[in-house]
């Protein structure tokens, strides 16, 4: 079958056979750029000389294990209340996410090696198994250390889930079909967090918090079973496999820790200027250049440069930590926005945001439609172009705002941002062969979840500087004197002078407006990026069959 962007596509759609690209197609028929590691049809495994569809078990066993990874954080969130109340720990609670976020993302570039070198399969099980015993220690957990500790556990094995899926859903699927599957797995994070929160608070209420973690249970035990029963990798090609990089893989675990630790805690738990958060980032700097330096030494590194030195791979991966920053400003502080502004409650501030997740997949479903005619380098720049006006036209809400108006800006950003990203994932997944495949879409999502850990803390220190100045500067009294003393006065507006909780509405309506213009400087910077960065023509490897 040929490439679909290597064929052309009549006027309905259909990729009709061609020799070679049309002009303006967006792709070039070449191999991978960057000279080293390029690598002919013939040199491939037989995973990518194989275009029979998977059967349906295997689709249901990934999806239902990336259910597993999607409904995580929903599902907790909304149980935070009764487990701080069963085992105390409020202050340190916010680790519950905050350590789970730091295993997926440190251990990503890890699983994405080893997938490379002894398959997808048995990496696959191993995340599946550990996140089982993971959630089976949660339940247990008998103090808050405890349980911060074993959703440690639980996300490493959900880095592996989490990377591997993606490969697989690549390696299963040709060119063509590959929008079909991530649409579906898009789909599993948009009804994950739809439900996710509903389902969490009914265990919570009418159950007991430790069934958030239990319920975990028979569905990875299902999804083991289906996966060792239906899943059958190709044989590989000999000569492959090289001896693994240990010492790199524990130096990017050390050094992507200290940063996700330094960048979660910095501006909370002590100030960004702060010896810790000083100290913290130098240890990270300098762990990076050993890691480096151990990279460079190593025989099958488990960060290998090629994943830089590519234009395309590099490319999609300041895209998509691109996409990981702007991310934070309607996932963290819509919600906030819509509670504390529009008065709206928890529930219909999660409507407000999960409209997003309703038109995002539909978007990347419908965007094979565009990438066949234009490329995938200008359907993703056409996409973040969308996004990064929808996101300023934020700032130009009337105040206060009637909650369809947020919503409406939610529901075209998600169709924007479904049209940005999936293009550049299944892109660059198809640059590559089975052996770099698993390193290239690990090395892409490492980079949007260090881009979500690096914009959570920049724009949360937009926001506090939005707001202590306007504070400062406050022409009515009554009002909070610290920041810390902010969510309080939020949360109960009635015991403050109605001049003064007006006043404190309008200053965060304003950080949440800086927010969205930092946000939308970020959609114009990845634009940039995939301008001036990504090649116009994706240099896509042949498909099986193609003349």
């Amino acid at each position: 079958m040929a490439s679909a962007e290597s064929t052309g596509a009549s006027p309905d759609g259909i990729p009709a056979r061609r020799p070679g690209p049309p002009p303006g197609s967006g792709v070039s028929a070449k191999g991978a750029t960057g000279g080293a590691g390029t690598r002919t049809p013939a040199d491939e495994p037989a995973a990518d000389r194989s275009a029979a569809r998977p059967p349906a078990p295997v689709v249901a066993s990934l999806m239902l294990g990336m259910a597993l990874v999607a409904l995580d954080s929903t599902i907790v969130a909304t149980a935070v209340p009764q487990i701080v109340g069963d085992l105390g720990g409020f202050s340190v609670f916010a680790w519950l996410f905050s350590g789970y976020l730091l295993a997926v993302t440190v251990t990503l570039p890890v699983y994405g090696k080893l997938s490379d070198t002894f398959g997808r399969k048995p990496v696959l099980l191993f995340g599946i198994a550990l996140f089982l015993v993971g959630s089976l220690l949660c339940a247990s957990a008998w103090n808050m250390a405890a349980l911060i500790a074993f959703r440690l556990v639980q996300g490493l094995g959900g880095g592996a889930l989490q990377g591997t899926i993606q490969t697989l859903a690549a390696d299963l699927y040709p060119l063509r079909d590959r929008p079909r599957i991530q649409a579906r797995m898009s789909s599993v994070w948009a009804i994950s967090a739809v439900a996710g929160p509903a389902l969490g608070g009914l265990l919570a209420s009418y159950a007991h918090w430790r069934w958030i973690f239990l319920i975990n249970l028979p569905l990875a035990g299902l999804a083991l079973w289906m996966i060792t029963r239906h899943l059958t990798e190709p044989v590989r090609s000999p000569g492959r496999r090289g001896p693994v990089d240990w010492a790199g893989a524990l130096g990017v675990f050390a050094c992507g820790g200290l940063l996700l630790f330094a960048l979660v805690q910095g501006g909370v738990a002590w100030p960004w200027l702060s010896a810790p958060s000083l100290g913290l980032l130098g240890a990270s700097a300098v762990l990076a250049a050993v890691v480096v330096r151990v990279e460079r030494r190593a025989e099958e590194p488990i960060l290998p440069g090629w994943v830089w030195r590519r234009r395309t791979i590099a490319a999609v991966n300041l895209a998509l930590g691109a996409l990981g920053l702007l991310m934070v400003a309607p996932m963290v502080f819509m919600p906030t926005y819509a509670q504390s502004v529009l008065g709206l409650g928890p529930v219909g501030a999660g409507l407000v945001m999960s409209v997003m997740t309703l038109s995002w997949p539909v978007s990347a479903a419908l965007s094979q439609h565009v990438y066949r005619r234009i490329g995938f380098r200008n359907t993703a720049a056409v996409g973040i172009a969308l996004a990064a006006v929808i996101l300023y036209s934020f700032t130009l809400l009337p105040y206060p705002a009637r909650p369809w108006q947020p919503a409406l800006i939610m529901l075209l950003l998600g169709a924007a941002l479904g049209l940005f990203q999936l293009p550049l994932i299944i892109g660059v997944q198809s640059t590559v062969g089975w052996a770099e495949r698993g390193t290239t879409t690990a090395s892409v999502l490492f980079c949007r979840q260090v881009g979500q850990s690096v914009g959570a803390a920049l724009l949360a220190a937009v926001a506090n500087a939005t707001i202590a100045s306007r504070l400062a500067d406050a022409p009515v009294p009554g009002l909070p004197e610290h920041l810390d003393d902010v969510a309080k006065a939020l949360e109960h507006p009635g015991l403050l002078p109605g001049a003064a909780a007006d006043y404190l509405r309008e200053a965060v309506a304003a950080a949440v407006e800086h927010i969205f213009l930092g946000a939308s400087a970020v959609a114009v910077a990845a634009l940039l990026i995939l301008l001036l960065v990504a090649p116009r023509r994706f240099p896509v490897l042949p498909e099986p069959g193609e003349d």
